[in-house]
């Protein structure tokens, strides 16, 4: 089974994952369902960018940690569930978000591909919480709304001035729970972003998929 390398990164295609032992894919975690938003329309690119790719894949150890995550949640609310909305993101469909967004601010909610996203390692996810019919919980913003008001940094002022509803507040703070419950961070400019282990340890030794 793969495991992190002292000799620097390797990669992979994404073709070739479903054969290395390194990955497990989503639909075989308890507890846990996705809808990968980047395999259909519904993204802020309003296409599919992941074509025939299936992406619905973990690294070993985050998918381990998620299904922690899941454990926990089902512990304390068990009419609820994790819904992935994205994991393994391919460097190549990395890029290709990335040029979608050239000279426009959005691209501060995209890891610069020179640098690498943790979604290519495995080591990441976009996340939310669903009741058992698969409707969402209301996070006060959409998934891929690319605006303040998804940020958790500004969560205390947009519940101050009404723009967020202490029951979205509540619910952003209930996801983040269960997430890091598993071992995982989020970031401060999408509520539905989730990171599993230290960013430069995964760039510098875990295997990326290409």
């Amino acid at each position: 089974m793969e495991t992190p390398s002292s000799q620097g990164p390797r990669r992979i295609r994404i073709e070739d994952v479903a054969a290395h032992g390194a990955f497990r894919p989503l639909g075989a975690l308890p507890g846990i369902r996705h809808d990968l938003q980047y395999a259909g329309e519904d993204n802020f690119a309003g296409r599919n960018l992941y074509g025939a790719h299936d992406c619905a894949w973990l690294h070993h150890e985050a998918a381990a940690a998620l299904e922690r995550c899941a454990q926990f949640l089902a512990a304390r609310e068990p009419a609820l569930h994790l819904l992935v909305l994205d994991a393994l993101r391919p460097h190549r469909m990395q890029e290709a978000m990335w040029a979608l967004l050239k000279d426009t601010p959005l691209r501060i909610y995209l890891a610069d591909p020179a640098r690498g996203s943790i979604h290519s390692y495995g080591m990441a996810v976009d996340i939310t919480l669903a009741r058992a019919d698969g409707r969402w919980l209301d996070m006060g913003s959409g998934f891929d709304e690319l605006t303040e008001r998804s940020h958790p940094e500004f969560e205390s002022r947009f519940r101050a001035d009404g723009t967020l509803t202490a029951a979205q507040v509540a619910n952003r703070a209930l996801l983040r729970e269960a997430m890091a419950a598993g071992g995982f961070q989020g970031i401060r400019t999408e509520w539905w972003h989730f990171d599993c282990g230290d960013r430069q340890r995964v760039r510098e030794t875990y295997l990326r998929v290409d």
